[in-house]
């Protein structure tokens, strides 16, 4: 019987274990050890195999019975492992199911116990004896072991459900790591300080932990949030529109470009404005750097644009070093200004000692998203200048929605036949996005050009000339509704010079 096997069905298997043992070394070169290892171990039962039929041809039969036996077990378990690795990580895989590592073990236990029990049955022992008492000291051994089994069972449940997967970053109270082996036990979780944190199973499931980075199929990003304060008299759009672009241009590493960086008002403390810079991280490991990395460029970007992070505002201060800083901050806002009114065509006949005066004496108006800025009909005492921003011009007629007939952005101006001619509003103007305004009131402007009467003629000039503008818009509108001609330069300059009282 012995020979008879050997020469029948032995050949097959080796042939068998050698072919899963290449496939698998081909297709998981990582886990070579183990797949060599587990060979090596077959291979050693066939060996153990022959030498029993050396035993039995030398005339030993109690010691080949018993190297049959020994070793006819050593190979097989070698070839079940072999063929658990084959179907778990060779053809599950294939198929794109690839099930945890903990089930692997479980599937391969339990055949190992079937097997067992088999050679068992066929050494002739009764099984019947053993399974009742097994089944009394399986209830004692699980009532002595619940922690044990308790962590066992969650770390199955844990694969199952494939809440966690080798990998995952986590975040369990205040520790937080990236997940690298789930076994019966414990969950193993390596942190960023290099530390190996070892997580019993039950733990897991009996507490909240958040997995970071993780979104669906989405991929794996994690959102930070770096805080910073501004002084209160720096406009929260200027400062959120700053950031924001500076975030999109800057090309930082492990910072994501989708979803784009964002700036939000957070808050009010200590008298300043509280803001937080948003950000996506694409490598979890890169957490801090990548903080200072960021909080590098946005204290640059601040500095360029002559914003200082801002300290918490105290009742006692040092006089002469806040007049000294009031005076920079008066003279950087003065610059702003006349580098504003330098673009506007309307006040291009203006000189430098005129704009100054002009720019001293603008009024700073924010409004915020969805603002009305003016409202058509009302009484016009204002000329608007955008310094940021976009608005949107409406003429609203009754009983009809409002029709969008222009835009005004940053560098031009709004208001000005209200404040020249004298008429009221005729169309509305409201924010699109956060808008700076500055106002010229109609007593200062009334003034200037009073001391300088020629101005009129270059202002009606622009006013007339400027094609496609928001008054072409509004005359176009207008012819809509009741065909009005438009007013013509001479027309313009009459009415004037009869609002402001100016001699011809």
């Amino acid at each position: 019987m012995y020979a008879g096997f050997w020469s029948t069905e032995l050949p097959y298997v080796i042939v068998i274990a050698l072919v899963l043992s290449i496939l698998l070394l081909r297709a998981r070169p990582a886990e070579r050890s183990t797949f060599l290892n587990t060979l090596w171990l077959f291979l050693l039962g066939i060996l153990g195999q022959a030498g029993g039929l050396a035993a039995e041809a030398l005339g030993f039969p109690g010691a080949a019975n018993v190297l049959a036996v020994f070793f006819r077990i050593v190979w097989s378990i070698a070839l079940i492992r072999i063929a658990g690795f084959a179907l778990f990580r060779l053809v599950l895989p294939k198929l794109g199911r690839s099930l945890p590592q903990i089930i692997e073990d479980l599937a391969i236990t339990v055949i190992y116990t079937i097997f067992g029990l088999t050679q068992l049955r066929l050494l002739g022992v009764d099984l019947t004896g053993i399974i009742a008492t097994s089944a009394v000291i399986t209830a004692v051994l699980a009532f002595a072991m619940q922690d044990t089994l308790g962590n066992v069972l969650a770390g199955l449940a844990i694969q199952l459900d494939n809440s966690v997967r080798v990998g995952d970053w986590i975040q369990v109270d205040n520790l937080g790591g990236r997940v690298t082996d789930i076994r019966w036990r414990s969950t193993t979780v390596e942190t960023r300080s290099w530390e190996t944190v070892v997580i019993p199973n039950s733990a897991l499931m009996k507490a909240k932990f958040v997995i970071l980075g993780r979104r669906g199929s989405a991929p794996l990003q994690w959102r930070r949030g770096l805080s910073f304060m501004v002084d209160p008299a720096v406009p929260p759009a200027r400062v959120i529109h700053l950031v924001e672009e500076e975030m999109r241009e800057i090309m930082i590493a492990n910072v994501a470009r989708v979803p784009a960086p964002s700036c939000v008002l957070a808050g009010f403390e200590g008298g300043n404005l509280a803001y937080q810079l948003r950000y996506f991280l694409t490598d979890l490991v890169e957490d801090d750097p990548t903080d200072s990395a960021v909080r590098v460029h946005l204290f640059a970007s601040l500095q360029r644009a002559g914003i200082r992070i801002a300290e918490d505002q105290r009742t006692v201060h040092a006089i002469a070093k806040d007049e000294a800083h009031a005076e920079r901050v008066r003279l950087r806002e003065l610059a702003r200004r006349l580098q504003m009114l330098n673009s506007i065509d309307l006040l291009s006949p203006l000189s430098e000692e005129e704009r100054v005066l002009i720019a001293e004496r603008l009024q700073y108006a924010p409004f915020a998203r969805g603002d009305v800025i003016t409202k058509q009909d009302s009484i016009a005492h204002w000329l608007y200048i955008i310094a940021f921003g976009e608005a949107e011009v409406r003429y609203e007629q009754p009983g009809r929605a409002a029709r969008i007939i222009g835009e005004v952005r940053a560098g031009q101006f709004f208001g000005e036949m209200g404040l020249l001619a004298g008429e009221a509003r005729n169309a509305t103007v409201v924010a699109r996005t956060d808008v700076e305004c500055y106002r010229l009131d109609r007593a200062s402007f009334q003034g200037l050009l009073l001391a300088r009467p020629e101005i009129a003629n270059e202002v009606s000039r622009v006013i007339a000339s400027r094609k496609p503008g928001l008054e072409t818009a509004r005359a176009e509108a207008a012819l809509e509704m009741a065909n009005p001609q438009p007013p013509s330069q001479p027309a313009l300059l009459e009415r004037i010079r009869r609002f402001f009282g100016l001699q011809r």
